[in-house]
């Protein structure tokens, strides 16, 4: 008797105390819930055991991740449903603890273990980085190389799959939603170089150079001097053949070096794109006060990084699991309020913050497009695993940008000499 998705909805909903609002497949073929909605595939038992031993969102990643559930038709609705069931609810091993105490709650927890069958826990993914053990480990040079080799160091094939032909990872500048990913990474890089007012002659340090675009793009349209560094050996590969090929050798240096490393300033501009969010809070005022030094008087830092939205009480606040364990370990977001702060106790005037949160809810989307439409060939140079990892990440990033849960901003900077002389414009925002 073909059953199991019919006990399942009873027993999740028992579970979560509401409907269902989406259709579930189980392994035996059955299904059951709301129709002409999405589906979640429930491939296996060993699922629930991931859900039974890590209840909450490591779990559902983990079954994600080892393929044990999928979706039938629109993943974005999938996951806006499940954020939720899951997100909006924080269920994770304490809360679910106190809802135990609910005897309905306990009968449902019994029905899923029934269900689930073996009582042992399934492995976690071999995607899947070993957790952290002592925060005192965080941000050292060691372990932020080997987190960043984690996140870029997948194959520069893969990020040409994702990326496309810009080779950018970081928010694009739509002018429209209907213009293409190039265009509006095109525009994001000479966005940031006039707020930064590059000019023939400059030095300009851009710190997490990836791919190595936007030092090209600012030596190539602008006359400077660059020298771009990043912690990816593969970036750092790929980056310095870009440079080579666009005969720009003499203006470009792309090093494999560590921001905290870096000793030959001043530079009369600094771009920090998408890099401060491996920072890390513990650190993250020696990384302003370290830029504030490499910059002369009068030098402007362009900083662009992912926000989270603040908590009421901020001590409270957990690193993303998933995001910990699969995609960016040990990366932390921050309020931009506490952004700013931290960046102005550096010595800068903060001179102009842009919050851009829509841009990058379109940019993910056109990602997620990209890597579905190449699927079979992003597995073979990855692993379906890998693969899995991306798609799930960029999509559920793309609603959290979309439901103003994180947001991402540019905050534009100045290091003002003692005169006073910020060397901006009366009228601000003349880039645009």
């Amino acid at each position: 008797m073909q059953d199991a998705a019919l006990r399942l909805k009873a027993l999740m909903e028992q579970l979560l105390g509401a409907p269902l609002p989406v259709r579930i497949r189980a392994w035996d073929g059955s299904e059951a819930g709301p129709p002409g909605t999405p589906v979640l595939v429930v491939r296996n038992r060993r699922a629930l055991r991931r859900l039974l031993w890590k209840p909450g969102e490591l779990g559902l990643a983990r079954a994600w991740v080892a393929g044990d559930l999928t979706v039938d038709g629109d993943l974005y609705a999938v996951l806006d449903a499940v954020a939720e069931m899951v997100w909006e609810r924080g269920e994770d091993a304490r809360t679910l603890a106190q809802s135990l105490r609910d005897p309905d709650v306990r009968s449902a927890v019994r029905g899923l273990v029934r269900m689930a069958g073996s009582p042992l826990p399934p492995a976690p993914p071999r995607e899947e980085v070993r957790r952290r053990s002592q925060l005192s480990h965080l941000h050292t040079k060691r372990s932020d190389r080997r987190a960043i080799s984690h996140h870029y160091d997948v194959g520069n094939d893969f990020y040409e799959i994702v990326l496309g032909p810009s080779m950018v990872y970081s928010c694009a500048y739509w002018e429209s939603p209907d213009g293409t990913l190039e265009d509006a990474q095109r525009d994001k890089l000479g966005l940031i170089a006039r707020k930064l007012e590059l000019k023939p002659g400059m030095r300009l340090l851009d710190v997490g150079c990836g791919w190595g675009s936007m030092a090209i793009h600012a030596a190539r349209e602008y006359g400077v001097s660059v020298v771009g560094v990043t912690l990816s050996q593969e970036q750092a590969a790929y980056a310095r053949k870009r440079v080579a090929e666009e005969g720009l050798t003499d203006r470009v240096e792309i090093r494999v070096q560590d921001y905290r490393d870096v000793g030959d300033g001043p530079y009369d501009a600094i771009s920090s794109i998408g890099m401060a969010e491996h920072v890390g809070s513990e650190r993250y005022l020696e990384y302003a006060q370290d830029l504030f030094a490499l910059l002369k008087p009068g030098g402007r830092l362009l900083n662009h990084q992912i926000g989270r939205r603040p908590w009421r009480d901020e001590a409270a606040y957990e690193i993303d699991e998933f995001i910990d364990a699969y995609v960016f370990p040990d990366g932390e977001l921050a309020p931009i309020g506490e952004t700013v702060t931290q960046l102005e106790s550096a010595g800068f005037e903060v001179r102009d913050v842009e919050s851009i949160r829509e841009h990058y809810a379109l940019t993910l989307r056109r990602w997620v497009a990209n890597l579905e439409a190449e699927w079979p060939r992003a597995v073979k140079l990855t692993s379906p695993g890998r693969a899995r990892v991306w798609r799930l990440y960029m999509a559920a990033s793309a609603l959290a940008f979309e439901r103003n849960r994180i947001g991402v901003n540019q905050v534009l900077a100045v290091r003002t000499p003692g005169s006073g002389a910020s060397g901006m414009p009366l009228r601000a925002r003349t880039w645009n």
